[in-house]
């Protein structure tokens, strides 16, 4: 009776301890915070820029100047995942000239059509490296 009553309190006495090296694991819990690149900043802040003409252009109103914050593209830190290759050249080139062509006052074509060709090109950039924000980037395009 006494091995027997014995063996039960060193099983408890041993639960004991193995819960507590349990719950010090389990309370010593680090996050590991989401933090925007610059990139991811500044196309953030191009989206909101772009949805702003967009209702302009809708209201009738024709926007006059380029956003020069816009240029920063080329110079905007990437996540650290990413890395500036030939085709982000190429496409952030197409943008900053589509871009720039909405607030062109001499142009024939339809401003509604310029700013729908800005958008494409960002959607058309982003069906190759990061395709996640294509579905918010289409609902710029003005029907």
């Amino acid at each position: 009776m006494k091995q027997v009553l014995l063996f039960f309190c060193f099983t408890v006495l041993l639960s004991c301890t193995s819960k507590t090296k349990q719950e010090e694991t389990t309370t010593k819990k680090v996050y590991d915070m989401y933090e925007p690149s610059e990139m991811a900043i500044l196309m953030n802040q191009m989206y909101a820029h772009n949805l702003k003409i967009k209702n302009e252009i809708i209201a009738g109103k024709i926007p006059t100047e380029f956003p020069t914050d816009f240029l920063n593209i080329h110079i905007a830190e990437l996540s650290d995942f990413k890395s500036r290759n030939q085709n982000f050249q190429s496409f952030s080139t197409l943008f900053v000239a589509a871009e720039k062509e909405i607030f062109n006052s001499e142009s024939t074509i339809a401003i509604e059509d310029r700013f729908n060709n800005a958008v494409n090109v960002c959607v058309s950039c982003h069906q190759t490296e990061c395709t996640g924000p294509i579905p918010r980037i289409k609902k710029l395009l003005i029907q």
